[in-house]
Formats: structure tokens, C-alpha cells, sequence
């Protein structure tokens, strides 16, 4: 799959009702030898800023993830790959705030912080497409990591 392909894949997910997170990691998740549906599974929480508590935007931890897939440090004394990886997520978020003014999910949103926190995600709608930025979230998340990892793997 190209890297154009793999950007599409994971807008095409989102528009398909899947999660920003959900998105992004099924995008990617046969390069870490994942399927579709365990991919989803694993980051359906971090959707809507992480249990749409509107943190962290869901569209970058899937990024993140992504990047504890590539990097991994799996022995816990293991600091060179711990420090691998956050360097890697620092880089990732900061270009994720270059292009979008910010990494938490309230302010991409445009939500005030009096605003309920509920766990009921909104209907897909258009009216609903037509006031959240999050395909370009998604698209952005994507994005960034298809540029890294096909510029590390080819």
C-alpha cells in the first residue's frame, strides 16, 4: 500500500464511524502484524481525546501508538529504546501542533471547559461532519506518520 493510500485508509475509517485513534492505528497496523480488528480494539479508547474526555486528541495517541510499535522498548531496563520512543512522540506532536494550533482535543475542537463530559459518542451526520475538524485531524495524524515511517522504511 502506498503512502497516499494509507492516509486515505484511515479518513475512509473515520468516515466509516470509527474512532479518531481507531482511524489512524488501523491504517497501519498490518506493518506491525496486527489485524484490522485487533487494531481497533486496542486503541478504541483513546478516541474523542481519550475516552472522549477531549485530552490528548485521539487522532495523535494513535500516532503515538504507532510509535511504541516502531521504537518499542521491551525490556524495562531498556532507557536507549524508552528514550527513542518519547523523542520519536515529542517530534510527532510537535508537528501535529505546527499544523493544527494544538494536541489537546477541547481546543480543536473549540469547547469550552464548562462544557459535560459524556461518554455517548454524537451521530455521524453531516451536520456533524460539518462542525468537527477531526478528518483533518485524522488526515493530519496519518499524514505525519506515513511521511515518517516511509521515510524510514521506504
Amino acid at each position: 500500500m502506498t503512502k497516499e493510500e494509507r492516509i486515505e485508509k484511515a479518513v475512509a475509517l473515520f468516515k466509516e464511524g470509527y474512532n479518531c485513534s481507531q482511524s489512524v492505528v488501523a491504517a497501519f497496523a498490518d506493518m506491525y502484524g496486527f489485524t484490522t480488528e485487533q487494531a481497533l480494539k486496542m486503541s478504541s479508547a483513546f478516541g474523542g481525546g481519550i475516552g472522549r474526555m477531549r485530552e490528548t486528541c485521539g487522532a495523535a495517541c494513535g500516532m503515538f501508538m504507532l510509535a511504541g510499535l516502531e521504537k518499542s522498548a521491551t525490556v524495562g531496563s531498556d532507557r536507549e529504546s524508552k528514550g527513542a520512543t518519547y523523542a520519536l512522540v515529542q517530534e510527532l506532536a510537535e508537528k501535529f501542533k505546527t499544523v493544527n494550533g494544538s494536541l489537546r482535543c477541547s481546543d480543536l475542537l473549540g469547547l469550552s471547559k464548562k462544557e459535560p463530559i459524556v461518554s455517548t459518542p454524537e451521530a455521524r451526520t453531516s451536520a456533524y461532519y460539518a462542525k468537527r475538524p477531526c478528518v483533518k485531524m485524522v488526515e493530519t495524524a496519518a499524514r505525519i506518520w506515513a511521511d515518517y515511517i516511509y521515510g524510514v522504511k521506504g
